[in-house]
């Protein structure tokens, strides 16, 4: 498995396992949860995604139950988890109204709990889940700071975030920001035109892609997209998935796909998108049909 330097000091897989769905699988077992990353261990991806409102504030404590009943998992991998928005569930029951809370004393407070659900004593990455239109970036800025130089947290990053709102965040900072989670797929293509990626690319940052799989919508159906990838799928003798993720593989910016299944079958093939290469004609045959027309 491919290794990605976000800084100096921090390594990812390439392939990141993402853990939104683990608490609505049949099975949330230690025993279960324990198999599902350890085959992502076998197939070298290590890193881990996670985040404090995750099953309603549960998932974090349930991927920590398996790194509590085995701590040797722990010093193999990288966990990144998130915080800020805030709903009626959980921990934050009867929170009034959904809103994001970007203040100190909430994220310090997030990121206790998150080690404490989690069994752990240090966050390799923290990202704040959600841009906050009420945040005072100084405020927040100097709070990421102090986490980590509290060595509590590695590395801080954004998810979801627009250029500026990266751009306000960094502004009140010491350290940089080292990546940012937004949604791309062949499902959500925006990205590759709107900005987005431009600005990462060119300053280097190395993006993560949350749902590259469209939420499961490009797994099945008959739609142009369907078609290419199936096509695709066919004469690399790989499924509809590893084409999807390997579409985000190729671009030159270089993505790191989060992936979520809890099927144990599924999860065991997902570093199949690794061996799978696409020419340039392949990316353009995908994009143009997510597009739905030939490019200009």
């Amino acid at each position: 498995m491919e290794r990605v330097a976000l800084t100096g000091k921090l390594e990812f897989s390439r392939l990141i396992y993402g853990m939104w769905r683990l608490a609505e699988d049949h099975d949330t077992s230690v025993k279960h949860v324990e198999a599902k990353i350890q085959s992502c261990l076998d197939q070298g991806i290590t890193t881990f995604d996670q985040a404090d409102i995750y099953g309603g504030y549960s998932a974090e404590a349930l991927m920590g139950a398996a790194l509590k009943a085995n701590p040797s998992l722990v010093k193999q991998m990288e966990i990144i988890t998130k915080c800020d928005i805030l709903v009626d569930a959980g921990r934050h029951s009867g929170t009034r109204v959904k809103h994001y809370n970007t203040s100190r004393d909430h994220i310090h407070a997030s990121v206790d709990a998150s080690l404490k659900e989690m069994g752990i004593d240090h966050i390799d990455l923290l990202l704040i889940h959600r841009p906050d239109p009420f945040m005072d970036h100084h405020v927040t800025g100097a709070a990421l700071d102090a986490l980590v130089s509290s060595g509590k947290v590695g590395s801080i990053g954004g998810s979801n975030f627009r250029p500026w709102d990266w751009e306000l965040l960094q502004s009140a900072m010491k350290n940089q920001l080292v990546t940012n989670q937004i949604e791309i797929s062949l499902k959500k293509i925006a990205p590759f035109t709107n900005g987005d990626l431009a600005f990462h690319q060119r300053h280097g940052h190395r993006l993560m892609a949350w749902s590259p799989l469209g939420g499961g919508d490009l797994m099945g159906g008959n739609s142009g997209v369907a078609r290419v990838i199936d096509r695709l799928a066919t004469e690399n003798d790989v499924d509809r998935a590893a084409v999807a993720v390997a579409f985000l593989l190729m671009h030159p910016a270089g993505i790191l796909p989060v992936l979520g299944t809890n099927t144990l079958s599924r999860i065991s093939t997902i570093s199949d998108a690794m061996t799978l290469k696409l020419d340039r004609q392949d990316w353009f045959e995908l994009y143009e049909a997510a597009l739905g027309q030939e490019v200009a």
